[in-house]
């Protein structure tokens, strides 16, 4: 385990659109387009700006123009926003998006519940945005919701994910984000799906986006790393959720993976400290405090000035990637036991 852990993996950042079209104090444009300048001012290189989805089913996504309009310059950043038919599609590719996501689920009931479609249906009706969109010279990006489970039907049949993404690329999709929509995957069933899902497609091919509604997030990112997964989406501070999946409570918080991932030395782009901050000027204009563990924990390092030119986050256990890359083999630890006289000794692999 830990053998060929890649030196750099990217994060999807979605917070802007899918964690914010599921609070319910909705977001001015003017605020979205600051945050989204705070992800980019942080270093990240990916964002899911805002949705095409007809304002009467996401009312908090209803200034998709807006938003688009006002994205800053960025060179190196690829923003993205999610089309739920061709009519989004035209209306997307008025705006200086670069990608565009379509999005269906693997098991019926949702997809339904959803997008009002059958899965074949869904399949059908994308055709015609996937050739449009690369016509166009936009990016398509495809998410698959319930792949490890459904509120409506329990466990999803793996052979069904399968031919799903297959459908997908067959259509022209460049890369499709498998998700565990109601939070219930865990590592091994990660690992067995993705793994086979990679020597089928391909890692570039592919995507996982995780909840953590059972606390399982980082553990199943480590299962996906071990499967050839370099791309993880997540949200800013754990956004979010699915207003169709009843349970799906928030998604994988930016900030807890990009800190897991610099403590393996696997390098993001992301800035953590920027990142923190980005998230925690969420926080009042939301009315509640975020999920993320890492947020909470660098709460009052980053909030608080520097004094003296020192750096206020510094003493906060942030890991750098490169430092810890550097380490090689086992480090070998000795604690002094209160009141015995022997060692603990305590070997781990950094």
């Amino acid at each position: 385990m830990f053998e060929s852990l890649p030196e750099e993996v990217t994060v999807y950042e979605v917070g802007p659109r899918d964690g914010l079209q599921n609070e319910t104090v909705p977001l001015g444009a003017t605020d979205k387009i600051a945050f989204i300048q705070a992800l980019v001012e942080a270093g990240v290189k990916r964002i899911e700006a805002t949705s095409f989805v007809h304002p009467k089913w996401i009312p908090q996504l209803a200034d998709a123009e807006k938003v688009c309009a006002g994205l800053p310059e960025a060179p190196g950043v690829r923003f993205s926003a999610l089309v739920p038919n061709v009519k989004g599609l035209e209306r997307a590719l008025k705006t200086r998006i670069h990608e565009v996501a379509i999005f269906l689920s693997a098991s019926e009931s949702h997809n339904k519940r959803n997008i009002h479609r059958t899965v074949a249906e869904s399949l059908a009706d994308y055709r015609d945005v996937v050739t449009q969109a690369r016509a166009a010279g936009r990016g398509v990006r495809g998410y698959v919701s319930t792949v490890f489970g459904c509120p409506y039907e329990g466990a999803v049949d793996p052979r069904a994910v399968v031919r799903l993404v297959g459908e997908l690329k067959a259509l022209g999709v460049d890369e499709v984000s498998l998700g565990d929509t109601i939070g219930v995957a865990t590592p091994a069933e990660v690992y067995t799906l993705s793994k086979q899902l990679v020597r089928d497609f391909g890692a570039k091919s592919l995507a996982l986006h995780l909840h953590n509604t059972r606390g399982t997030a980082l553990a199943n990112v480590v299962a996906g790393l071990e499967a050839g997964i370099r791309v993880f989406d997540s949200t800013a501070g754990g956004l979010g959720g699915c207003p169709y999946a009843p349970g799906a409570s928030g998604n994988l918080a930016s900030e807890d993976l990009v800190y897991m991932l610099h403590g393996m030395g696997i390098r993001t782009g992301i800035d953590l400290v920027k990142l923190t901050r980005a998230s925690k000027a969420l926080e009042p204009l939301l009315g509640h405090a975020l999920e993320s563990n890492v947020v909470r924990s660098l709460s009052m390092h980053v909030s608080r000035p520097a004094e003296d030119g020192q750096d206020p986050a510094q003493g906060s256990f942030i890991p750098d990637p490169d430092s810890r890359r550097q380490k090689s083999g086992a480090d070998v630890i000795a604690l002094e036991k209160p009141q015995a006289s022997k060692n603990i000794v305590t070997t781990f692999n950094q």
